[in-house]
């Protein structure tokens, strides 16, 4: 299963969320808070491309979005995929 990062913030019921599906799929997490670390904050901005919503969420390589893309991929059936990818 791929690694998952996930930069998040305190008290985002949205990353919340987020972790809470990705914990549910058995996802390896690694969960960065970035909200009051300027250089993982200024990292998350790099990697998302100027996104400074929480959580930006990263399956590997590829940026997924924030909550509500992980939710549509999942409704979707493409998440598991995604997670299991090679």
């Amino acid at each position: 299963m791929k690694p998952v990062t996930v930069y998040t913030k305190p008290l985002c019921p949205y990353c919340v969320r987020a972790l809470a599906l990705l914990k549910k799929k058995g996802a390896p997490v690694t969960e960065i808070s970035a909200a009051f670390d300027r250089e993982k904050r200024a990292e998350m901005l790099q990697r998302a491309k100027g996104r400074a919503t929480y959580p930006q969420i990263f399956i590997g390589d590829t940026h997924i979005g924030g909550c509500d893309e992980l939710f549509a991929l999942d409704r979707a059936g493409e998440l598991d995929a995604l997670l299991e990818a090679a």
